[in-house]
């Protein structure tokens, strides 16, 4: 049964969460619902919308329809000076979730304080919400969370290739951005898109196709444990010649290094290796089977000395060392444990010792452990949206088209044409997937001339890819966060160089 707009709202409103429907939501609609908390000792009041809003195609008719939610602070009277932050999460293929419950958004998970799951299952007040510096929406791309294809009046779905793909991505939701830019009056705001992992790649793109599609300028892009596909797709020297900063952090959080270095603060050591990476490592890999074997043994050595893994391990792997082996072999001898692809502090259980890859990601199992049940809760008891459509955590959007990925220079390329617009990175350094050390070296890309570099900042954490779920990094990302919006307002100056 289908239901039309008029009934679905008295329905929702009517039994806003004993009830669902049926499993085909409308296009078009939205919920709001009033709340306060408390942010950094002061009392903010907000709204809550969320809702569907229509992709159009180029004939102007509904092709998808895409799930959000919308803070606004109800005190603030004037929102010309109000900026407006558009938060993606990444995948491709996740839900907007990750962020909203659990770092920029009025609610957290109810997690203890290193993010690992505890019961009662749930959200608590978020007491560094960046709520009182900017509002924010949570846009979920087709078939994550609630969004889905809209299928014609014959039945049909549309083609699927025009939403799964680096560019296909970008350009549909710039289009529904400018619709949801509209609708709420907020084209005089500051405007900022942040997106974490895959969304690093969507919100480096959006920023061109935003000015150059539809005439839209940021003050700012924020890439949250970005992925660049341009490294993963490189050859062996950067690919994996960049790993080795990130494998001295893990086995530093694990107590793996050699005593000169493990009674060193972290950010100490970082320096060193990310030194002996660029210097030694890079250029020994680019010069593959034809090193000389002494040398490869000397280089080997130290790799294991910032590593925690033994020379021997190093050479059988020609100084090419996979990170999911790593994930393996840094406990093998001690515990037997496996650590976390995404946030290396996390343990994991493997059949046998023996293996060269985890059976599974630890640390994702435990964050669908808290963060499935959580979002579920919240949207249908706080927020009254009330539904029986699955909540996609992460959707079917395979195969993803990642051909002419030129993110990287349109992100350079949108800085150079708006003087406005500032970039920062934020990284844990036990993300073993889109390390740290990528993170930077992504940005030392993206402007090659360096005359942009001032407008160019990274952030680093003592935890991993979702840093905000170590409480400790919560408070400090979001004060990062809020630093970085404050500080990327025009206040009267003219853009211009």
């Amino acid at each position: 049964m289908k239901l039309s707009l008029a009934t679905f709202l008295f329905f929702v409103l009517s039994v806003p969460y004993i009830l669902g429907q049926s499993r085909t939501l409308p296009a078009d609609t939205t919920i709001e619902t009033r709340h306060t908390t408390t942010i950094n000792g002061v009392k903010v009041a907000y709204a809550a919308v969320t809702g569907t809003q229509p992709v159009w195609d180029e004939d102007d008719q509904p092709v998808a329809t895409l799930f959000y939610t919308y803070y606004k602070r109800n005190d603030v009277g004037n929102t010309v000076e109000r900026p407006l932050i558009i938060s993606f999460n990444g995948g491709p293929g996740s839900a907007s979730v990750w962020m909203h419950i659990a770092y920029t958004g009025p609610k957290i998970l109810n997690i203890d304080d290193e993010g690992y799951p505890i019961q009662p299952y749930g959200v608590r007040d978020n007491p560094y919400s960046i709520l009182d510096v900017a509002d924010i929406v949570f846009v979920n791309p087709v078939n994550t969370g609630y969004s889905r294809m809209i299928r014609d009046k014959e039945g049909k779905l549309p083609d699927r290739e025009q939403f799964f793909g680096i560019n296909e991505d970008i350009k549909y939701l710039a289009g529904w951005i400018n619709t949801f830019v509209s609708r709420n009056n907020r084209w005089r705001s500051p405007k900022y898109i942040i997106g974490e992992s895959y969304g690093g790649t969507r919100v480096a793109g959006l920023a061109l196709e935003l000015q150059e599609s539809q005439w839209m300028y940021l003050n700012g892009v924020i890439l949250v444990s970005p992925a660049d596909y341009k490294i993963f797709t490189s050859d062996v020297p950067v690919s994996s010649g960049l790993s080795l900063p990130y494998f001295t952090a893990a086995a530093w959080y694990h107590k793996a290094l050699p005593d000169a270095l493990q009674q060193k603060d972290l950010l100490e050591i970082l320096p060193e290796s990310e030194q002996y990476t660029l210097d030694v490592v890079m250029p020994a890999l680019a010069r593959g089977g034809f090193l000389p074997q002494e040398e490869k043994e000397k280089v080997a050595e130290k790799m294991s000395w910032y590593s925690g893994i033994s020379k021997e391990a190093v050479l059988r792997n020609n100084l090419d060392v996979p990170t999911s082996f790593f994930w393996t072999e840094l406990l093998r001898d001690k515990t037997g444990q496996t650590i976390g692809r995404l946030d290396s502090r996390y343990l994991g259980l493997n059949k046998t010792e023996a293996g060269v890859s985890p059976d599974y990601s630890a640390e994702l199992t435990s964050w669908l452990h808290s963060f499935t049940p959580a979002i579920n809760y919240y949207i249908r008891e706080h927020l009254r949206f009330a539904t029986d459509v699955k909540y996609n955590m992460f959707g079917p959007v395979r195969p993803w088209n990642r051909e002419n990925n030129n993110t990287r220079e349109e992100l350079r390329k949108a800085m150079a044409e708006n003087p406005y617009l500032k970039v920062m990175f934020q990284s844990g350094y036990y993300d073993g997937a889109t390390t740290y050390f990528h993170a930077k070296y992504t940005m030392w890309q993206i402007d090659p001339s360096g005359k942009m570099k001032d407008r160019l900042s990274f952030k680093g954490y003592r935890s991993g890819h979702m840093m905000y779920l170590r409480h400790e990094d919560l408070k400090s990302a979001n004060d990062d966060l809020r630093a970085f919006i404050k500080g990327s307002l025009a206040r009267g100056k003219s853009a211009k160089y």
